[in-house]
């Protein structure tokens, strides 16, 4: 498992789908993961400091973990079948709960458990982006300085 950080959110154009991008910790791959307006809300939510006034989904199973004592200890992102990315959450002593990758990063994000990904599904879907190319990661980063979490509401 190689440790992940996430970049950040934003709305892939045209199609008008967001996406998460990671980073490998001790590397040069990044991961792009397609998922959903509300995961992505949830994401970027986080990411900026924004408190709802009452809790959302993500929120609400921190706070049921924290109540049965059942720490996130970290997110492993375990497989890509047909395009489709899997995650396992690890909880307390070693249980195993299968979720969505997106769902898993928002929960992380909340706790700040760790992200990891098998190293087959870096090799299949992480991308390397070459130095001349570091210019749009920068334009990204950016973007995300900017983005409001309103932004992805459909």
């Amino acid at each position: 498992m190689r440790e992940l950080s996430v970049v950040g959110v934003r709305v892939e154009l045209p199609s008008n789908q967001p996406i998460v991008l990671l980073r490998e910790v001790d590397g040069d791959r990044y991961l792009p993961i397609w998922i959903g307006a509300v995961e992505a809300t949830a994401i970027a939510y986080e990411q900026q400091g924004v408190k709802p006034a009452r809790p959302l989904t993500h929120d609400l199973l921190r706070d049921v973990l924290t109540a049965l004592k059942a720490p996130l200890q970290a997110v492993e992102i375990t497989e890509l079948k047909e395009n489709v990315f899997y995650a396992d959450l690890l909880l307390g002593d070693g249980v195993r709960v299968s979720a969505r990758p997106s769902d898993s990063i928002a929960l992380a994000l909340r706790v700040g458990a760790p992200i990891r990904c098998a190293e087959e599904v870096l090799s299949e879907a992480g991308i390397v982006i070459p130095d001349e190319q570091e210019d749009e990661v920068e334009k990204f980063r950016e973007f995300l300085d900017q983005v409001r979490p309103e932004d992805f509401a459909g």
